[in-house]
């Protein structure tokens, strides 16, 4: 039985349970029984054993038991209740900010309590700051608890008890429940250790662990348990990502042939030559789209190792087939830029390209609209704008999405669905284009095989002949002025530079005023530069009125927050500047740095600092400082801050991962993605189901 079909076990079968809490319950995604089997706890406190008080180390959960000596009410910055608490080993205090007058009473000494809560370093040794307590008699031995307690991700009007009690009666049922072994056994092999456990045996040791648990273990989810869970939960991810491919390779795309005349056309007017990695990319993606299986290719590359020229021949490939390509960027900046490169390449060719972002506007628009949706724009370049409703495409055979992370799947999903409306003859099988997807923001492999598992992958590991390694400079903030000295010598040997100006929170608002401060004073110490400002509050017209201005030479000085982070082209900027570097990840900080560095001349980043700086801080600057290779920064960002700032929020916010950690258990990726294969192939009956337990109502790839 594999069906999930929970109708006849609703949550309000469970006792206590009406259609208030119902709703409520459904905030967290728990709509049936199985929902709350698989709502695991996020940690476990251990109130099976009384801790000595000379043993509680400071910053751990621990239940103590002793005779209150003194009880004071303390007047200092915050009045407080103080009870100091004895054993036979030592003494600790109780600190209460909220008590009234009845419980200052009954705290009084020669009280026995037995309390429960987090150790904290005080000035006077460890402290608990109001812990729950229960008064207790010498001559009585009240029972502790026989279990470790789970604490649950919970909502508001929902308490931890609460959750505990409806698991438990979930639990109590478990053997009603079609919660069944879905991988067959021929799947254990790859990950036997991990799938040794039952699923049903698992789910009962997590919702109750006994005392004798490995504490530690389950602590950093490396208990067998957790383990076995984890891994049908990435399988199952995997199965979504790989029935999303399956169902868009069902509908066959154009087949689009080389056509080698347009090819060395393209390739002839270039002012550079292919290197050996793009010429590799190419013919991958060429080969891919000579099919009429949809291509669904990622290509991964270096900041400046050429991703866009490869774009390029890939929709110089789909307009010679009579066919139109599009390419979404996620920002007016780097569509602006895309737009003016392109315009550049393939003008000799007569191609004519429309443009699209929020700033096109009244006709201007209207005849960019006209020119996609009657085909006489082969190339059509823009931002999000690309997949609103006005926009019709004649006969979509290309999409590409720059900068992946940016958008999220169902984003670049939106974009395929755009092919469906270009065809002219509905009754048809429908034709879907083929999706080209670039990253500069290297993506470690074992983010690449669970975000994006529906995707081949292609990697730009070369950059161009000529391109100088950058060089990274670290310095306190107290030798700014040093670095302002930088800045003019720069400026006044013909080179320009970027400052940027970066802040703990993430506000346009703030970090305009931040970036405007900063540029009044650079040019009071700089009255000879010219001095540009460029942050998210300004226009998109503004931003790229001012970026074309700098790329032009007529700004010396570009005072920036982050918003040039990707993509920003010009060569002749040798300069950058990252005030407060200690703040930004080192994916970003590699992606800033990548500003500079784009021409022939020696370039160089300097990452200033506040102290103090914290040591993750610390070993950031030193690794930025040690290598220019994108790969391994963004291998040494995965283990510094995990996979949701390097896959984006967007991305990461699509997986919803309730037990696998993708840093812990990447480890089992290389066999998840076979496993799931198998799955697919061999007990085909069992996917949905394996899908729906994991991602629920939630099943982000339903609809794709």
């Amino acid at each position: 039985m594999t069906g999930l079909s929970f109708n006849s076990h609703n949550i309000e079968t469970l006792r206590g349970v009406g259609p208030q809490l119902a709703n409520k319950l459904k905030k967290l995604n728990l709509h049936n029984l199985q929902d709350l089997l698989f709502h695991l706890p996020l940690r476990y406190i251990d109130r099976t054993q009384i801790t000595p008080i000379a043993g509680v180390q400071a910053q751990t959960d621990v239940v103590i038991e002793g005779k209150i000596m003194v009880s004071d009410v303390v007047f200092g910055r915050r009045r407080s209740l103080v009870c100091r608490l004895q054993d036979h080993t030592g003494t600790t205090t109780l600190r209460f900010f909220h008590f009234n007058k009845a419980q200052q009473e009954r705290l009084k000494p020669g009280t026995r309590l037995r309390c429960f809560g987090e150790a904290r370093r005080g000035k006077a040794g460890v402290e608990f700051y109001h812990p729950e307590y229960q008064y207790i008699n010498d001559t009585d031995n009240e029972p502790l608890e026989t279990t470790l307690t789970p604490i649950y991700p919970a909502t508001e009007g929902i308490t931890q008890t609460r959750l505990r009690d409806l698991c438990g009666q979930a639990l109590k049922k478990l053997d009603q429940l079609p919660i069944n072994e879905l991988l067959p056994q021929s799947s254990h092999i790859g990950l036997k250790q991990q799938l040794s456990f039952s699923l049903k045996a698992a789910l009962i040791l997590l919702h109750n662990p006994p005392p004798g648990a490995a504490l530690h273990l389950l602590a950093c989810g490396e208990h067998p348990a957790q383990q076995r869970l984890a891994a049908e939960e990435l399988i199952a991810h995997n199965l979504s990502l790989l029935r999303l491919r399956q169902k868009i390779q069902q509908q066959p795309s154009p087949a689009l042939f080389q056509d080698n005349t347009a090819k060395l056309t393209f390739l002839n007017q270039l002012p550079f030559a292919l290197t050996s990695a793009q010429l590799r990319v190419t013919e991958e993606i060429s080969a891919d789209i000579s099919s009429s299986t949809p291509m669904l290719r990622l290509v991964q590359g270096d900041v400046g190792s050429g991703k866009t020229v490869v774009a390029a021949l890939a929709a110089v490939q789909a307009i010679a087939n009579g066919k139109q390509a599009a390419l979404m960027a996620p920002t007016e900046i780097l569509a602006e830029q895309h737009r003016v490169n392109f315009e550049q390449w393939f003008k000799p060719l007569g191609i004519r390209i429309a443009w699209l972002s929020g700033k096109i506007k009244g006709k201007a628009r209207q005849i960019q609209l006209q020119s996609i949706a009657d085909g006489s724009a082969k190339m059509v370049i823009g931002t999000h704008a690309l997949f609103q409703e006005a926009v019709e495409f004649n006969d979509l055979g290309l999409s590409i999405i720059d900068e992946q992370h940016r958008f999220g799947v169902h984003q670049r999903l939106a974009l395929r669905q755009k092919g469906f409306a270009s065809q002219s003859k509905p009754s048809e099988r429908s034709i879907v284009p083929h999706q080209l997807i670039m990253t500069a923001t290297p993506i470690p492999r074992t983010l690449a095989m669970s975000a994006y598992a529906d995707l081949d992958c292609s990697v730009i590991d070369e950059l161009p002949p000529g391109r100088k390694s950058i060089g990274t400079l670290v310095f306190n903030n107290i030798r700014r002025n040093d670095i302002i000295h930088r800045v003019r010598a720069a400026c006044s040997a013909g080179r320009q530079a970027y400052w940027v100006c970066t802040l703990i929170e993430e506000s346009d608002v703030l970090e305009a005023q931040a970036a405007e401060v900063t540029a009044s004073e650079l040019q009071l110490l700089l009255p000879e530069l010219s001095i540009g400002l460029i942050h998210g509050r300004l226009k998109p017209r503004e931003k790229v009125e001012l970026m074309n201005s700098f790329k032009d030479g007529a700004i010396n000085l570009l005072v920036a927050t982050t918003v040039i982070e990707v993509g920003v082209d010009v060569p002749n900027a040798s300069l950058m500047i990252i005030e407060n570097a200690e703040r930004l990840g080192l994916s970003q900080l590699h992606q800033l740095r990548g500003r500079v560095g784009r021409g022939s001349q020696e370039s160089h980043c300097v990452l200033l600092y506040s102290s103090p700086i914290s040591a993750n801080g610390n070993a950031r600057l030193k690794i930025m400082r040690e290598t220019n290779d994108g790969f391994k920064i963004a291998e040494q960002d995965l283990a510094l801050r995990g996979p949701g700032e390097i896959l984006g929020t967007r991305q990461t916010g699509d997986m919803h991962l309730r037990i696998a950690d993708l840093q812990r258990d990447g480890h089992m990726l290389p066999e998840i993605k076979n496993i799931a294969e198998n799955v697919l192939i061999n007990a085909p009956q069992n996917v949905d189901a394996l899908i729906r337990r994991w991602l629920g109502h939630s099943d982000q790839y339903a609809q794709a």
